[in-house]
Order: structure tokens, then C-alpha cells, then sequence
């Protein structure tokens, strides 16, 4: 778990405009009632941080790894490694993030009936309005909100298609950004009081913040619409498997012979150990090739650099970045040698996509 330095400003801004309310409840703290504020905003930040939990744990319970969860000035944010496969995972991954904040909200409200006033009257009450506004907000259908995750679940869902999802809920989000911008003004014609500096600038901030959490969607759905493209099975290069002590310059003319665009270094058992590094081999003066053998230029085969024939898309690039390389081996489903794919390769055909 990290915390970033900017949710101590939000902390110190958070003891601040508590700090009236809090005198008047507990006048006899003095100078104290800065440190009651910082510790009603670490209580607060605490039940952000059981939203995120219940991300994270949602998205375990369906098999997937969470790398991090980050406390930030805004709330927080849970990173998964990769995508729910389906709407209905996705859906339930970004519910229970609002669920989990309207339960800790309906708790506090419960709690805060059983006191007789005071400064834990004080901080229950702030507990529940906060959670139970946290959890409305979340709701609010536009991208990076997880309302906007539950948009898309249900877009998907419908449509069958997940990026045109992505974009109708990051539109949506642009669209929400805009109506937050407007918000202070239309205040006193809505309610009838007048835009204090904090609210306009609150307003700028979140509107920021969701008009870029939505842009980097739409920017991903697009990028991903091209991935499909990307096969293992059409991109890998032919490859000749030589054994591992054959001379580099054998093992290149035996290659140019046959087109071969990869070489495949086997063991004494015949196994692919290795696969031959394409700068490591052009970076070897000829006149020296024939005095090295095929290995001292291959790089060994560990278990992700051998990747199967039919791995495409997003699953094809997500193997990749697990291990990362220059060179992979690509193998039939029994294991024998396809071909070996080429990062470049893929890189280029992305980019002509």
C-alpha cells in the first residue's frame, strides 16, 4: 500500500475546516482541536482505504492480481494487472467499492445514535456523511468513477463490445467533468447561496481529475482496438534450431539458406535452450563467427520467453511485458518449435495497425 505526500495537504486542509465545528463541540480543547481534525481525516482516510479493500479483494476472488493500492488527495485508487474478462466481473469488482463506503457510512449513522453528543457524536456523523456521499459520487456513471466502471460493464454487457464500453463510459466522464466545472456557477440559481472560492476551486480540481482519468480511458480504448491485429501465430519469424555447439557462421549460412529469420539453439537432448539474440549476432564481427559456437550468442530460455502459437491480443502483449526480451520462442501446443517472435516485429505491426 503507498500513500502519496499530497493526502497530507488534503489532511492538513481537512483539520482546518473542521476545526470550527470541532470547538464548538469540545470548546475546552484549545490548540487540540487541530490534532481532533488530523485524526477525524486519518479516520476518514481509513474507511477509503477499506473501499479500496474491497476492490481489491473482489477482483482476487476472481482470480486476478492486485499490484498496489494508493491513498491519494482525492481518495484512492486500486491497480489490477490486467482486465476482468467479463461485464459481469467488472461490474462487481466496481460495485463494492460504493456498497462497502454506503456500509461504513450506514454503521457510523447507527454508531452516531447510540452517543450522547460530543466530539464522537461529531466524528461518527462526519464519518457517515462522508462514506454515504463517497458512495453516491462513486456512482455517478463516468470513467475513472467506479460508476462509470459500472457504465461500461453494462455497455459491454449489451453491446458485446468492450472498447466501444470503455468509450461511451469515458465520454460519459468528459461529460460529468464539464457539468462539475459549471456547478459553482449555477449554485445560486439551484440553491440559492453563492460559490464560495473553495467550492470553485474543489470544482476545478475534480473536474481535472475526471476529465483526465476519462481521456486516458478513451486514449486506452483505442490503443487497445489495434491489438487484436497482433498474433503470434502471423508475426512469428521461420526459425532453423540448430544444436548449440554448431559454429555461428554455420548456423547463419544454414539460416540464409532455408530464409530463416530466427535461430534456435537446441541441447544435447534436442530441446530448445535457447534463442539467438539478433544484435548480439550482428554485433559479432564475421570473421569471428566461425570461431563461436551458436550458444555464446543466445540468450537462455527461461520459462516466459517460450510463449504458445495462438496467443494473441491483449494476452500476447501482457506476456511480453511479464518478460520482458527481444526474442521469444514460439511453440505448438506439443511443444515442437513454430517460430521465434521478434519484439520489433511486434512493435511495428502495432504501429501499422
Amino acid at each position: 500500500m503507498f500513500v502519496r505526500a499530497s493526502w497530507l495537504i488534503v489532511a492538513g486542509l481537512i483539520a482546518i475546516l473542521v476545526a470550527p465545528r470541532i470547538n464548538d463541540v469540545a470548546p475546552n480543547l484549545g490548540g487540540l482541536v487541530y490534532v481532533a481534525g488530523i485524526a477525524f481525516a486519518v479516520l476518514l482516510y481509513l474507511s477509503v482505504l477499506l473501499h479500496e479493500v474491497s476492490h481489491a479483494l473482489m477482483a482476487q476472488a476472481f482470480g486476478m492480481h492486485v499490484k498496489s493500492l494508493t491513498l491519494h488527495f482525492l481518495g484512492g485508487v486500486t491497480e489490477i494487472d490486467g482486465e476482468a474478462e467479463t461485464p459481469r466481473r467488472e461490474f462487481w469488482i466496481a460495485f463494492v467499492g460504493p456498497v462497502t463506503s454506503a456500509a461504513v457510512g450506514a454503521v457510523a449513522w447507527a454508531a452516531s445514535l447510540l452517543t450522547s453528543g460530543g466530539l464522537i457524536e461529531f466524528a461518527l456523523e462526519g464519518l457517515a456523511a462522508a462514506n454515504l456521499a463517497v458512495a453516491v459520487l462513486n456512482l455517478v456513471p463516468g470513467l475513472p468513477l467506479d460508476g462509470g466502471k459500472v457504465l461500461r460493464a453494462a455497455v459491454w454487457a449489451i453491446s458485446g463490445r468492450p472498447h466501444l464500453a470503455t468509450k461511451v463510459a469515458g465520454w460519459s466522464g468528459r461529460g460529468m467533468a464539464v457539468l462539475v466545472v459549471i456547478y459553482p456557477f449555477v449554485m445560486p440559481q439551484i440553491f440559492g447561496v453563492e460559490a464560495s472560492y473553495v467550492d470553485i476551486v474543489l470544482a476545478a480540481v475534480v473536474a481535472v481529475f475526471l476529465w483526465t482519468g476519462a481521456s486516458q480511458a478513451l486514449v486506452s480504448a483505442k490503443l487497445r482496438e489495434r491489438l487484436p491485429g497482433l498474433q503470434a501465430r502471423g508475426l512469428a519469424r521461420r526459425a532453423l534450431a540448430v544444436p548449440e555447439d554448431v559454429p555461428l557462421a554455420e548456423a547463419v549460412r544454414r539460416a540464409r539458406e532455408i530464409d530463416a529469420g530466427g535461430l534456435v539453439v537446441l541441447g544435447h537432448g534436442g530441446e530448445p535452450v535457447g534463442v539467438v539474440n539478433e544484435q548480439a549476432l550482428l554485433a559479432t564481427p564475421e570473421d569471428r563467427r566461425p570461431w563461436l559456437s551458436t550458444v555464446a550468442v543466445a540468450r537462455r530460455l527461461e520459462p516466459g520467453l517460450i510463449l504458445p502459437v495462438d496467443l494473441a491480443g491483449e494476452a500476447l502483449v501482457r506476456a511480453m511485458q511479464i518478460t520482458p526480451s527481444s526474442e521469444y520462442l514460439i511453440v505448438e501446443a506439443d511443444g515442437s518449435v513454430f517460430g521465434v517472435l521478434v519484439t520489433a516485429d511486434v512493435d511495428a505491426a502495432y504501429a501499422n495497425a
